[in-house]
């Protein structure tokens, strides 16, 4: 652990590269990422910018097909304030066709690619798109999700390579127009202020919501974590995250552009290739996820897991009982977990690599960073406000929801809120009157404690925190501690209703490994690992976890189906208040525990 000094060091340098790179954003309001992208064509034109198993770009070659798509929009319809959906796999031409649609004045919306049917038609109508660009490989799925579209009129679909629907094909059509830059009077004038993306919410507690990214707030990501990342001309990132979402779309993908970088872009996270691709490409940064670093300490050792040169990784969720693990087995040098929301102004940084914290905040940056953490009543599902009606700090080591000050301020460039295509959805997250009449705070939905130094430590998603015994339990607490005990792949773990009692019962899914759990074991593990009221009352033992794209548990159903023989598949055992061992839960134990002849 580096020492007191070196660790304010690493903070500032961090905090300071974040802020150079950010700060002339705001100067020049019609300087737009497609001009950025053209700065940089005629700066690294033959250097390599985007590689793939399906194309590579160098610099000038990404722009100049960006140009194509951008002519291509144009001469379909598309101006300022118009969107297209993009349904497509990860790959160089997918930044294409957002770079040339945005720098026509259109607004892109990234689609899910693991959606179809009537969820994905959902997130195409609620955008109301002109043209929708679908992906060949994602021409059934778009095709299923038709008849559910409620925007009118319904958009035109064009689909990039062969397939069997009667669609135009959008990579024909370009293959025909020219790569040259548009000419100034056929471009609209954009600013900072105007949309650029949507970029979905993952929708693991509720339907998804499509987050505003205006050209600010794209700028700002780029820009932003190419400082925070200090990335060089020379490096070169992997990734493998979906291009849908912020992480792998705008961070990993974008932000080595700024630098003259490349990128290494892979359709997928595979962790039996992952570090044989790692060493053969010659990466230097990888963008992670934490579930994506936990699968990796899970797999069987190989021989490239150390022969790689990663520098630095980068990314948001690695779990306290996987980091240090993570990071002795991979050798990794340098990690720098973070966290924030694709549409919100809470953005922190662990530039110092303090395992388990997702930032830090020292007090000589909190006038640039306004973050606070106020107290949170679980049972109303608002912050707690005193008896003066506004809202109360939490103490160190006091776990309440955080929340950033609302500022359009140049100075102050994480502090904006751009808000949803929904209007109700934006209005939701906002806390008004908080410490002062008139004041305006994001609410991240998420509970966080910091501790006297400044640091941030996620408790837990605000909705999977539930009240058992007038206790708040955290799910992600009990997850950590389960997840430790060996034969345990993977856990999720949420409230349920029991029948008779206030609050929720904590219960656990477990995906065992191939050689099972010990559950006695397993329930002496939770009596010493946890408090009472924390401990899961009900374990059910599933073959898989059912995950968002980016690998997040959807809990949804499982709320729904509870602890209920009845109503659920797979087995479920109860822990035994007498015996103090699981034990399996059939439909006549059931009716005890209503009958409150078994008393939880």
């Amino acid at each position: 652990m580096p020492s007191r000094i070196a660790r304010e060091l690493r903070c500032l340098a961090g905090a300071l590269r974040a802020l150079r790179a950010t700060m002339p954003i705001g100067r020049d309001r019609t300087r737009v990422f497609p001009h950025v992208v053209a700065e940089l064509a005629e700066r690294f034109g033959p250097r390599t910018a985007l590689i793939s198993a399906r194309e590579t770009f160098t610099y000038a070659e990404l722009n100049g097909r960006a140009n194509a798509y951008a002519r291509w929009a144009k001469a379909n319809g598309i101006g300022k304030g118009d969107t297209v959906a993009l349904l497509m796999a990860n790959r160089p031409e997918y930044l294409a066709i957002w770079i040339g649609v945005i720098r026509v004045g259109g607004a892109v919306a990234l689609l899910n690619t693991n959606l179809r049917g009537a969820p994905l038609a959902y997130n195409v109508s609620i955008v109301e798109p002109k043209l929708v660009v679908v992906g060949a490989e994602h021409e059934g799925a778009y095709a299923s999700a038709v008849p559910f579209l409620s925007c009118e009129p319904r958009p035109a679909a064009w689909r990039h390579g062969p397939g069997v629907e009667d669609w135009p094909r959008v990579d024909e059509a370009v293959a025909t127009l020219s790569q040259e830059a548009l000419s100034p009077e056929d471009l609209p004038e954009i600013t900072i202020e105007d949309r650029a993306l949507y970029i979905y919410t993952s929708g693991t507690t509720g339907m998804p919501k499509a987050a505003n990214i205006n050209h600010y707030r794209l700028m700002a990501i780029t820009h932003g974590f190419y400082g925070v990342m200090g990335i060089r001309p020379s490096d070169r990132m992997y990734d493998c995250l979906p291009m849908y979402h912020t992480a792998g779309g705008l961070i990993a993908a974008g932000s080595p552009l700024i630098a003259g970088a490349s990128v290494v872009i892979r359709e997928k996270f595979q962790a039996s290739r992952f570090w044989d691709d790692v060493v053969e490409t010659g990466s230097t940064l990888a963008q992670y996820i934490g579930e994506l670093c936990r699968y990796l300490v899970h797999s069987p050792e190989c021989e490239a897991e150390t022969r790689h040169g990663l520098r630095l990784i980068c990314g948001n969720g690695l779990r306290p009982d996987v980091w240090p693990e993570f990071q002795r087995r991979f050798r990794i040098p340098t990690i720098l977990e973070w966290y924030a929301a694709t549409e919100g102004n809470v953005a922190l940084f662990n530039f110092d690599g303090t395992p388990g914290a997702i930032g830090r905040i020292p007090w000589y940056m909190k006038r640039k960073f306004p973050v606070k953490v106020v107290r949170f009543d679980v049972e109303a599902g608002e912050p707690a406000r005193g008896p003066d009606g506004f809202c109360i700090e939490c103490g160190p080591e006091e776990a309440g929801e955080a929340i950033g000050l609302i500022l359009n301020d140049p100075k102050k460039p994480s502090a904006r809120y751009e808000g949803y295509a929904d209007p109700e959805a934006t209005k939701r997250k906002v806390l008004e009157d908080a410490f002062q009449r008139g004041d305006r705070w994001f609410r991240t939905g998420d509970l966080m404690r910091r501790d006297a130094d400044g640091y941030f430590y996620f408790v837990d998603r605000i909705g999977d925190t539930f009240r058992w015994r007038g206790e708040n339990v955290a799910t992600s607490e009990v997850s950590e501690a389960i997840s430790v005990f060996p034969g345990v792949k993977d856990v999720t773990v949420y409230g349920v209703a029991a029948p008779g009692y206030d609050g929720r019962a904590g219960m656990a899914l477990i995906v065992p490994q191939d050689g099972g759990v010990d559950l006695e074991g397993l329930h002496a593990h939770v009596e010493a690992s946890l408090p009472a009221f924390a401990r899961p009352v009900f374990l059910r033992l599933g073959r898989e976890l059912d995950v968002t794209g980016t690998f997040k548990p959807r809990k949804m159903d499982l709320v729904r189906e509870g602890a209920d023989p009845r109503a659920v598949a797979d087995a479920l055992f109860i822990a035994h208040p007498v015996e103090r061992r699981y034990v399996p839960l059939g439909a006549q134990m059931w009716e005890d525990v209503a009958a409150k002849r078994l008393r939880l």
